[in-house]
């Protein structure tokens, strides 16, 4: 498996308080890793250890297979927190700046780069006048004018209107489509991040608590019958001998979600207590994105 980044046992501690615990990433290559958490749960702090702002206390990570974690950043495109942009300056003169900065001599690289994200025809606007969704896709033009390999951005889309968030949406995906730049994003609307995502972690109070692809989180939002029982095991013997059921999961100790055969979740019930189950709830199931992972993150809003 070819991996953009892997980490093993990041972990940042701020005086007692550990922000980030023992985290074990793992991003391939070409992904768009959606990176969920709520507000505090160690995020930024992470993508600031992987991008070499900050420095783990623990822990070792990988760029693009090496170790040589400073010569792969030079590889990395990032935009952590608010974008560092010259408010009274024009989109154009803010991209002049960092190719000066960067030495590319090329000069038509700004004209190109101001086309790439929306901003060729943004003129002689300041852009302290600018909409927040035109300041974001500038930030973005920033971290990309070095034509990296993996792009770091965190919360990117946060704040937008709807057609702003649409801009970057659709920005992020011509980027890994066009050009296959590998994406971490972090992100709380966790609808929009669900149209890009290939791949998803969960971060909850400083720990990595999950990974897994798009299409597995597809199947775990499946609508089901679930049922709360006090013996798994007999329980899902009776479902498969009794109702002929194959299709089921077990998420956790005491829980069967049914995915088919919804329509006689009755039959279920009936041989379940036939059978000496104590059936304690059974119910249609199913849940959105962001139902999903509220129950993972514990409920709450996200950041």
């Amino acid at each position: 498996m070819d991996y953009a980044l892997k980490t093993d046992g990041i972990t940042k501690i701020y005086g007692r308080h550990t922000v980030v615990d023992h985290v074990n990433m793992h991003v391939k290559k070409g992904d768009i890793y959606g990176f969920i958490g709520k507000n505090g749960a160690g995020k930024t702090t992470f993508m600031r250890i992987v991008a070499g702002l900050a420095a783990p206390a623990a822990g070792s990570m990988e760029l693009f297979g090496s170790g040589d974690l400073e010569k792969q950043r030079q590889r990395l495109g990032t935009l952590i927190e608010q974008p560092g942009l010259y408010g009274v300056m024009t989109a154009r003169d803010n991209l002049e700046v960092v190719r000066r900065s960067f030495g590319i001599t090329d000069r038509h690289a700004v004209d190109e780069m101001l086309e790439f994200v929306g901003l060729s025809q943004a003129g002689k606007k300041k852009v302290k006048n600018f909409s927040l969704g035109m300041k974001q896709r500038l930030g973005i033009a920033i971290a990309l004018f070095r034509s990296p390999d993996f792009l770091i951005l965190d919360e990117p889309i946060n704040g937008l209107d709807p057609e702003g968030i649409k801009e970057v949406r659709d920005l992020l995906s011509k980027l890994n489509r066009e050009k296959q730049i590998t994406i971490l994003i972090s992100s709380h609307i966790l609808g929009e991040l669900s149209k890009i995502a290939t791949s998803y972690g969960i971060i909850k109070e400083g720990a990595l608590i999950e990974e897994f692809a798009a299409e597995d989180l597809k199947r775990r939002c499946r609508r089901c019958v679930k049922l709360v029982v006090d013996d798994t095991q007999r329980a899902a013997t009776i479902l498969e001998e009794k109702c002929h059921i194959t299709e089921y999961d077990v998420p956790e100790e005491g829980v069967i979600r049914v995915f088919d055969d919804l329509g006689n979740s009755w039959i279920m019930n009936r041989e379940l207590v036939g059978g000496g189950i104590r059936l304690k709830e059974s119910y249609l199931a199913g849940q959105d994105l962001e139902g999903y992972f509220m129950d993972l993150l514990g409920g709450a809003s996200n950041d």
